[in-house]
């Protein structure tokens, strides 16, 4: 995720990161271990903690932190080829995937890095995932097939309902109790890895992996 700078910040520990106002960064964490007032961002190739009240990061519709693989594909399997969401790599802290729905199948990308921190997935290198997404809205990200990136309009509106594809036994007193086939009232989706929901009258909170969310 982008950041621009709102002040100059000069950094007084190793571990910091100096930049200048107007300076574009790169987010590639909001969830420091510690003090809540920092983030991990890079710039020029140099990486180091930034002080969150000097940026004002520019969030994106398609871009969602930490959800899981499972979680991308529930969310783009009834949407329309192209499709996508970026997300934080299961596997590798600090990387990303890019998730698209071919249509008939969800498939994951690996955002690579060069030596000069800039990403790619084939042969074209970009300084930002921005640049990255504008590109692949134009050019196929399939080599197999053509898919050019949509903007992903139906993930904006939350869905109201969703389709339980497993059964789901709670292990807190908080969870909702669901089975296969059942349809869930969705009351908060805020969260993505928690999502909350009203089924056979009851009220709790589930992993949105095991449903389907429904768009009318």
């Amino acid at each position: 995720m982008e950041a621009e700078a709102l002040y100059s910040f000069r950094a007084t520990e190793c571990d910091e990161l100096s930049f200048h106002k107007g300076d574009i960064l790169k987010v590639t964490n909001m969830d420091t271990d510690g003090d809540p007032n920092w983030y991990t961002a890079e710039l020029s190739g140099r990486k180091g903690f930034v002080p969150k009240n000097y940026i004002n990061v520019r969030p994106h519709p398609w871009f969602v932190g930490g959800i899981s693989r499972l979680a991308a594909e529930s969310r783009l399997r009834p949407l329309e080829s192209g499709a996508f969401l970026i997300r934080e790599s299961e596997s590798t802290p600090g990387e990303f995937s890019v998730s698209v729905s071919y249509g008939d199948h969800v498939q994951h990308f690996m955002v690579l890095k060069d030596r000069l921190r800039r990403y790619f997935i084939w042969d074209e290198v970009f300084a930002s995932l921005n640049q990255l997404v504008e590109f692949y809205r134009i050019n196929s990200i399939a080599k197999e097939r053509t898919v050019f990136l949509r903007k992903p309009e139906r993930l904006l509106a939350r869905p109201r309902h969703a389709h339980a594809l497993l059964d789901f036994t709670p292990h807190h007193a908080t969870q909702l109790r669901f089975l296969r086939g059942d349809i869930i009232d969705l009351l908060d989706c805020s969260d993505a890895r928690c999502w909350k929901g009203r089924c056979r009258g009851q009220v709790g909170v589930f992993p949105p992996e095991y449903v389907q969310p429904v768009h009318h």
